[in-house]
Order: C-alpha cells, then structure tokens, then sequence
C-alpha cells in the first residue's frame, strides 16, 4: 500500500472487482448466516475512487455500468468505510467521494466491496491517519466480507464468513469474458433461495457441511496457471438458486460453452456470467459472438493487484 503526503488535497485510489472460481456453501447456521469456502481471483475490472478533502461526508458516482442501482446517500457502502474510519481514529473532518464504476453493480462480481477497500485506502491517506494495515483488515472486515480481499487482490482462498483469507500461488494470467446482466440478484435472495432449495431436495443430495473447504484440484489449476485444469473444476454453490431465481441465464451459459468458452460459471450471487477460455485469441472470438447475440460484454485478465494508490 503506498502512502502519499498529508498535505494532499485529493487523493486517487483504485481497487479491482472479483471472480469466485470456486464457492462451496455451508450449512444455515444459528446466526442465520453461512460459512463459505471461495477461491478469489481480482480482474481487470477496476474501480476508481477520488478522495477529496470536505466538511461533511458525500459521494457521486460515473462509470461505463448501470448506475441505477447505487445509492449516493449515507448507504453508499464507500460513505460508511469513510464514516468507519474517521470514527475509528476520531478524524473530525469529512471527505467528497467521486466513485467511478466499471464492475457490474448487484452483478456478484464485488464492486461495492472494491469501492469500500479503495475509499479505506484513500482517505487514511488524505487524512494522514497513518492506520496500520492489521487495522485496515479489521475496518475491512466489518463493512463486508469481500471487502477485505478488495485489498489484496490477486488470488486467495476465504473462509469462514469469506474474510478469513489465505494467499493462493497463482502463475500466469487467465483470459475471462463477462456477460453482464442488465438486472440485479440480491445476495440474501439468492442465499435463501440456496437454503430454501437445499430443504426441498434434502432427500436427495447430501446435507452441507458445517464448514466447507477449497477443494484441492482448485489449489492444483491455479498452481499451474493452466485454463484448461481450472475449467474442469470451476464450481458455485450459488448457481442453481441463480438459475432458479432467473432462468435465463442458462441460455446465457449455454450459449458461452457453444461459442467456445472451455467453461461458465455464474459468478458470486450473480448475475454475471464468467467465461474462462483458453488464450487471448479464444477470449476475442467470444467475445464478438457474444456481442452478436446482442450481449453485453466485457473482456478482463486475473490476477491483478489489489487496492492501491494511483498518482495521478
């Protein structure tokens, strides 16, 4: 994490969006919450958050995404990293947030999340607050679970609550096209209707484990940068209640593994669909057949850095 002087009057900092390749589901615990078991890859799809020095606390965004769907009140998740860490280390002024969005909102792909680490990282640096970054991990934790790997990016494996991270060796690059949805999934709908699904099949599929884990061949294909290994074991808990919820994505995944894809998966709570193909060349291809069956999509490379400064 680089540090920029105090004196800053505006601070620039950019954070990635995400892919679940591997998202195992636990059991519904008495909190009413689930462990998870996810193996993360940061993509080339960034956000940019501008810090700048204010009395009060605001935010606007602008972006190449539907915006519809994101607030620009004290909701904004970027506002409340912003409000947490004053809070936390009894900084007195405000701060104005120009957010500016290229990761698909309400799309499973954790754009919120990467405006929260982005914003964290900006305004310790605009207000001089100097926070560790055990400290940093902690505010993190506490606006989300993804919002922790929003800051280091790269590949790693989340457990517990999918905040609990581990780095994961990754070698070479993977080439992904993005089919975004011109819709939302809400993540608790589609957790429910995960939990909802598992009661009416519970005669026929094996009951969840309390805490699941990173199967191995996961490890292996990301070990060994190899697209074709990893295609193999691509997996989401989430998807059926997905596909449930919104059946049209099926022909989305469909169409996707015709036109090339080596596999498909829907990505977090969806609805984005994430295409891994094999080479650069094999990404372009889908691509255009994608877009000529009038979708809209996304080309992105992973693993890519985590939050960081940017001078401008």
């Amino acid at each position: 994490m680089t540090t920029v002087p105090a004196a800053s009057t505006m601070v620039h900092a950019r954070a990635p969006g995400k892919i679940n390749v591997f998202l195992k589901v636990g059991s519904l615990l008495d909190d009413g919450y689930h462990d998870v078991a996810i193996a993360y890859q940061a993509v080339s799809l960034c956000e940019d958050v501008r810090a700048y020095r204010a009395d009060d606390f605001s935010v606007s965004v602008s972006g190449t995404v539907n915006l519809s769907r994101v607030p620009t009140d004290g909701s904004n998740i970027a506002i409340k990293a912003a409000r947490l860490l004053a809070q936390r280390t009894n900084y007195r002024g405000g701060v104005r947030l120009e957010i500016e969005k290229h990761v698909p909102v309400t799309g499973g792909m954790g754009g919120g999340s990467a405006d929260a680490a982005a914003t964290l990282l900006a305004c310790d640096a605009l207000w001089g607050t100097n926070l560790s970054r055990e400290e940093m991990f902690v505010l993190a934790a506490e606006l989300g679970a993804d919002v922790p790997f929003a800051l280091t990016g790269g590949t790693a494996i989340g457990t517990g609550r999918g905040d609990q991270l581990s780095p994961a060796l990754a070698k070479g690059q993977f080439q992904w096209v993005l089919a975004l949805a011109d819709f939302g999934l809400s993540t608790p709908g589609v957790y429910n209707e995960l939990d909802l699904h598992r009661q009416r099949h519970s005669q026929d599929i094996y009951p969840a484990e309390e805490a699941p884990s990173v199967a191995s061949d996961v490890l292996q294909a990301l070990r060994a940068g190899d697209p074709h290994m990893l295609a193999e074991c691509l997996h989401n808990d989430l998807q059926a209640p997905a596909l449930h919820l919104e059946p049209s994505l099926a022909s989305v995944l469909e169409l996707g593994e015709n036109n090339g894809a080596l596999a498909g998966v829907i990505s977090g709570s969806g609805p984005t669909v994430a295409f891994l193909t094999a080479d650069l060349d094999s990404a372009l291809e889908l691509q255009i057949a994608l877009s000529a069956a009038q979708m809209n999509v996304v080309r992105a490379t992973g693993p890519v850095h985590g939050a960081r400064i940017i001078n401008d």
